[in-house]
């Protein structure tokens, strides 16, 4: 007896079983009509595609979507006009733009008042970097929000590589090895750690994007321990002694000395390379992810605020035009880089005068003058909402938590730090990446302290709090700290011997190395 089924309108049917049936039944019922053809999707192959995806090559859909894109083949058009009023506009730091014609007519006609040069030079920076914030956040409505990510991430830090190359070509090599760490920690706690207090104020908690804040963490890791295994290196070459810069014996002189130096600098240019590769791959990984058809498009662990905000790039328009962001955004690193030269020229002289420790001006000083338009915003934004909350309408809270500044750090630590030693290979500069002991355990419980506050990929306004106390007490010791002098010796421009004979006879041995 053949089974049977009622259907929901009451009417009972028979069920036959397809698999008593015999080819030429089959044949005969007409197989084709209860198994329809299925519409056939031409193969990679037959499209004229390479039959995988190759990461870091896009195929011929990809490069046309991201074209249409940043052309915006059908949709509006922005004018260059509005697009200009929009940029003043985009915010009230574009108002000290007007200290940037004074810094520079100080320089060069008032050098004497190095002040005045290093305060102008300070506040002109200021709206520069904003413009960075600014042009780079229109660019993901024309190339999307992982590579306007990657232009924000690398304009702002174009600032901090500018004052590292400058101190590299005035060969202030220990300035610059504590500047690289003060960057780095900057980055990772005073940043972020306010943008948590500000934003996650009046929020349980915000979230950060799932497989970037794992990846971070892999990366952080990896650029700590390029750091720490130089000092290890040295810590194990000295073992235990006093090999003190003043002291003459046999164990002192293999560890301070010029063959020493040269086997550092040769395999500080070969972590250099291999980080430099492996931010690479980790950028084709985030950009470029596995799979067909991947390529600058939304992750698939993105949590519901990012989704949201995908689509927000995708529907609304932009407020400036893309070749007149492009152009801005040249105009203003031009224009940065030439006012930071002043502001590292006037560090010097006002460092002296106000007796500012070296250890305290790379640490915290000059890494400083990267933060201060984030955080003139941030304080700002605080305010704001602080007003709004009590006598108007409260500003909705962001649930997506702004840590950009942690992929700074990666970006600086992997890319940035490699490109300076590297330079400096070439342009046959003793740069080393053994750095000062006090500096690597620095790094080391920022990076622990950061992978510990995101580990869960949410974060709050309390732990905000704890990584800015944390970033205070470094600045706080840092002023106290003088540095360690067989680092210094290491870093002159001179022979090791005779930077040596120079500090035993009296002759100093401070500064970077002229």
């Amino acid at each position: 007896m053949q089974p049977s089924i009622t259907t929901p309108d009451g009417v009972t049917r028979h069920r036959i079983r397809t698999s008593d049936w015999s080819e030429d039944e089959l044949e005969r019922n007409g197989s084709s009509s209860r198994h329809p053809e299925k519409p056939h999707n031409p193969t990679r192959l037959e499209e004229g595609l390479p039959p995988h995806h190759i990461p870091g090559v896009p195929d011929r859909v990809g490069i046309k979507r991201f074209v249409d894109r940043f052309l915006r083949k059908g949709k509006k058009q922005i004018g260059i006009g509005e697009s200009l009023y929009n940029i003043a506009t985009s915010s009230f730091l574009n108002l000290f733009l007007v200290f940037l014609p004074i810094s520079w007519v100080l320089y060069f006609h008032e050098e004497d008042h190095y002040h005045l040069i290093f305060a102008f030079s300070f506040l002109a920076i200021m709206p520069l970097e904003r413009l960075f914030d600014y042009c780079g956040e229109q660019m993901a409505f024309y190339c999307g929000k992982d590579l306007s990510d990657l232009i924000v991430i690398t304009l702002n830090n174009i600032v901090e590589a500018t004052l590292a190359i400058i101190l590299l070509i005035k060969n202030q090599y220990r300035i610059l090895q504590a500047t690289i760490i003060g960057v780095i920690v900057l980055h990772l706690l005073l940043i972020p750690g306010t943008a948590f207090i500000t934003g996650g104020a009046r929020i349980m908690s915000q979230e950060l994007t799932p497989h970037i804040n794992e990846l971070n963490h892999t990366l952080l890791t990896m650029g700590v321990l390029s750091i720490v295994l130089p000092a290890a290196f040295f810590a194990a070459l000295d073992r235990g002694t006093n090999a003190s810069v003043g002291a003459v014996g046999e164990e002192a002189v293999p560890l301070l000395s010029d063959e020493m130096r040269g086997h550092f600098l040769v395999f500080s240019r070969g972590i250099a390379v291999i980080l430099l590769l492996l931010y690479i791959a980790s950028r084709f990984y985030i950009h470029d992810p596995p799979g067909d058809d991947n390529v600058f498009q939304p992750h698939a662990e993105l949590t519901e605020a990012m989704r949201q905000h995908e689509e927000k790039l995708a529907h609304e328009e932009p407020e400036v035009n893309q070749w007149v962001n492009i152009a801005v955004i040249i105009v203003a690193v031009g224009l940065m880089a030439v006012t930071a030269e002043f502001l590292v020229e006037s560090t010097e002289s006002v460092t002296h005068d106000l007796h500012v420790p070296e250890e305290w001006l790379g640490l915290v000083l000059l890494p400083i003058v990267s933060f201060a338009a984030d955080g003139a915003i941030a304080i700002l934004y605080f305010f704001r909402s602080i007003y709004h909350h009590y006598f108007r309408t409260p500003i909705e809270p962001i649930s997506l938590a702004r840590a950009r500044a942690i992929d700074l750090s990666v970006q600086f630590g992997l890319f940035w730090m490699p490109a300076i030693t590297l330079i400096a290979w070439w342009s046959h500069k003793p740069f080393i990446l053994l750095f000062d002991l006090f500096e690597v355990a620095v790094l080391v419980s920022a990076v622990f302290l950061v992978n510990y506050v995101t580990a869960d990929g949410k974060t709050n306004w309390a732990e905000g709090c704890a990584m800015v106390g944390f970033y205070t007490m470094i600045a706080l010791c840092a002023w106290f700290y003088p540095g360690q002098p067989e680092i210094r010796l290491f870093m002159q421009q001179d022979t090791v011997a005779s930077a040596v004979a120079a500090l035993a006879g009296g002759g100093g041995g401070e500064g970077g190395g002229h």
